[in-house]
């Protein structure tokens, strides 16, 4: 009882946090017995999970505000930021709850359950060695995603950021091969090199012009801007060393250490790719670009317009290579750059339509793009194949499998009733709103180079006959299977009930100045 009161006592934020971080300890504690980590893992990934939903419940509950004019960012006792830190006067490392925040918060809680699961059945399935680090490091990880969510400044979502960089490299150098140790300093390298070389430049920067960091409605640069101490061109330089520097979000040509990173196993690929780190990426471009620099402020000053081309090309680009992968998961990779670009290009547009888009292609995308990972884990384990020309036939041996397959891919092109359809509807009504015609393109061409690369792969599956000398096999273990089935359900239902997503989006706009 004692226990339970003193976290009962703990800011929910920080028990977000706090949470996957012992239950990495635990998991190292009980890495002698199989069983008992692999319990560990998932009663940790259910207790996130609730204590995520219930930061949920309360943001969207009008008694959550002290006032009838309150908001998440009116600082009263219930949505003041958490201060676990204060390096110096006015930086500080700490913690607030705000909508865009939640949509990434819930995303990740809710997936990791299923990953947790898929991985036990991957794990063991491929006989796979330190699995007791792998859990770790996951869990780690994750407790990163939580702080990278629940960031109150600038600062805090650097120092979340790079420590998400750290605890995945394990991660993608998990085979311990010369390739996967090639690949993850491919990954580190990059990630650290933009971050440290761009990030935390432009972040040293918006210290020394305003000595503030705090993300508020409007950002930080306005009255800078309105007496003249900042210009057009300087902001715009600043712009360019945040996106950039958030190498995560794959923004092409700093895009290398994703396809690099599909050395990793397929569990490791779902969290790169759906759950942690490259959301991170675009979480992260999404909230410098609200709350950080600002709407009116790139709008008045047109520094940020750039970004719009430049992510447009990466879509199209991705698109063109994804067209000629062989290999499942690299096809998968490039699609990945080109779909992060979706999120981006949408808050580029500056548009309170357009950041809609934005917030719920985070959430589309990961359900989907988990799905195919999963999938392609799925048919490895089971039929030990990676490419797309040894799938002829395979849906006939892994119905549940491709079935999920074909979900992912038409969420991919964004086509109903899938998740990927609704954030789509958003994306081109915000760029109907602005007048972008060059968006409205990109999507037309990119969603025709969606399903050329991803229809031939559901044709071959289950219209072609399998070859003669292929040997028999069924489905992948059920926890594979029940994972991957999971997360198309999810897919579909995001679809029929996207309220969730919906409600936090909304409230992101609320909070437009």
């Amino acid at each position: 009882m004692i226990q339970l009161e003193i976290l009962d006592q703990v800011p929910p934020p920080l028990l977000a946090l706090l949470i996957p971080t012992i239950g990495a300890f635990l998991i190292g504690l009980l890495g002698r017995w199989p069983n008992l980590r692999e319990g560990a893992t998932l009663l940790t990934a259910f207790t996130l999970f609730g204590v995520v939903t219930g930061i949920y419940t309360g943001i969207i509950d009008p008694g959550y505000w002290s006032a009838p004019a309150a908001d998440f960012w009116t600082p009263t006792a219930s949505t003041a930021p958490i201060v676990l830190v204060e390096m110096l006067p006015g930086i500080e490392l700490s913690l607030k709850v705000e909508p865009l925040g939640m949509v990434y918060a819930m995303i990740a809680s809710t997936l990791w359950i299923l990953n947790s699961l898929y991985s036990i059945g991957y794990m063991r399935g491929n006989k796979e060695k330190h699995q007791t680090r792998f859990y770790i490091c996951f869990a780690l990880a994750i407790a990163s995603v939580m702080g990278i969510a629940f960031s109150a400044n600038m600062f805090s979502l650097f120092v979340f950021y790079e420590l998400l960089s750290l605890t995945t490299y394990p991660l993608v150098a998990h085979k311990g091969t010369p390739h996967a140790v090639r690949s993850a300093r491919t990954y580190l390298g990059l990630l650290v090199g933009t971050s440290v070389g761009l990030l935390l430049l432009g972040l040293i920067a918006t210290w020394f012009i305003t000595g503030d960091l705090t993300f508020k409605p409007g950002g930080v640069f306005t009255q800078v801007l309105a007496d003249g101490t900042l210009t057009a061109p300087v902001l715009g330089l600043l712009f360019f060393l945040y996106m950039y520097g958030i190498g995560k979000a794959a923004l092409m040509p700093i895009h290398r250490w994703l396809p690099a990173a599909m050395v990793a196993p397929t569990p490791v690929s779902a969290l790169l790719h759906a759950v942690a780190v490259v959301k991170a990426g675009v979480f992260s471009v999404v909230k410098v670009i609200i709350y950080l620099f600002g709407t009116a402020s790139l709008v008045s000053t047109a520094s940020g317009e750039w970004l719009i081309y430049v992510a447009g090309a990466s879509i199209l680009i991705a698109s063109c290579i994804a067209l000629f992968q062989d290999n499942l998961k690299r096809r998968l990779a490039y699609s990945t750059v080109s779909q992060l670009s979706y999120i981006t290009i949408a808050a580029s547009m500056l548009s309170p339509m357009a950041l809609m888009a934005a917030a719920m292609h985070i959430a589309a995308h990961a359900f989907g793009k988990i799905t195919l990972f999963f999938a392609a884990g799925s048919i490895y384990t089971a039929a030990h194949k990676k490419n797309i020309s040894e799938l002829d036939g395979i849906g006939r041996r892994m119905p549940f499998t491709m079935g999920a397959f074909t979900i992912g891919t038409l969420s991919m092109i964004g086509v109903p009733p899938t998740a990927g359809f609704i954030s789509k509807w958003y994306l081109v009504s915000g760029a109907w709103e602005t007048g972008y015609d060059f968006v409205l393109v990109v999507i037309v061409c990119s969603t025709l180079l969606n399903a050329a690369y991803f229809l031939p792969i559901v044709y071959r599956a289950f219209f072609k006959p399998p070859p003669d000398d292929d040997h028999p096999h069924g489905e992948a273990p059920w926890p594979i299977v029940v994972a991957v089935c999971a997360t198309a359900a999810g897919t579909v239902a995001m679809f029929f009930y996207p309220d969730v997503a919906l409600e936090l989006a909304l409230q992101i706009q609320r909070g437009l100045p």
